[in-house]
């Protein structure tokens, strides 16, 4: 089988820029000749395109090995779980171009509520193109046999974000974060899938509020949370009258 263009697909398939006069281009390795990991990401990154028309299957897999020269059998082994394996590996793709699109040198200045507004944003203009793809993932993920697939996905992306916002919590705080994250970026992902307003102007004034709400609710836990003289303290007490000043 013939070899195909791959550019642009990942950054791990270009030809090799030749070092001297004469020497010769190195081809792209045959996409048939890769491993299954190597594979998913390819297939994750097409496979939206043909999913908006023929579901999250086997067809709309098929359209994509035909589209890449790629041998039918091999892409079905790289998703052999179906619609849900294929799902993951999109939102997989997301995380990883979501952080492409803002290294961390990109996020640097700005504060949290910026960098966590900038994450989510960047993940919108990727789904973007495919949000017909998006609904179609949305209704799968919403049936019974897939809610806790739905739930480790939104939580993979809630602490993929937080993490590119440079958060280093290890406590409980971890686990709220990513908790609140993940049900705003869900309701968002759910608002934005209907939006028909010009550069989504509707979905961001609402992840914006949501997003507030977050912020709020950081301080308020941040009141009662941290150590504060003039909270009681059994403990303190007992040591003043042990101990009196």
């Amino acid at each position: 089988m013939g070899q195909i263009d791959v550019d642009g697909l990942t950054p791990h398939l270009h030809a090799v820029t030749p070092q001297a006069e004469g020497t010769k281009t190195m081809a792209a390795p045959d996409i048939n000749e890769m491993t299954l990991d190597e594979l998913r990401p390819i297939l994750a990154r097409e496979l939206p395109a043909d999913a908006a028309f023929d579901g999250w299957n086997m067809k709309a897999l098929e359209a994509v090995a035909a589209r890449l020269e790629l041998n039918p059998a091999i892409a079905k082994l790289a998703f052999s779980d179906g619609s849900a394996d294929m799902i993951d590996a999109w939102f997989a793709s997301i995380d990883e171009d979501m952080l492409a699109e803002l290294p961390p040198e990109a996020l640097g200045d700005m504060k949290i509520r910026q960098r966590i507004t900038a994450l989510v944003e960047a993940r919108l203009a990727l789904i973007a193109p495919h949000r017909e793809a998006l609904r179609r993932a949305q209704a799968i993920l919403a049936m019974p046999h897939n809610v806790k697939l739905a739930l480790s996905l939104g939580w993979r992306a809630a602490d993929a974000m937080w993490r590119a916002a440079g958060d280093t919590a290890t406590d409980y705080n971890h686990y709220t974060k990513r908790a609140i994250l993940g049900t705003v970026y869900g309701a968002t992902m759910l608002f934005f899938v209907n939006d028909n307003s010009e550069d989504w102007i509707h979905t961001k004034q609402f992840l914006a509020r949501r997003i507030e709400g977050i912020m709020q609710f950081e301080k308020v836990k941040a009141k009662f949370t941290a150590p504060n003289d003039m909270n009681f303290s059994v403990t303190r007490l007992l040591g003043r009258l042990r101990y009196p000043a």
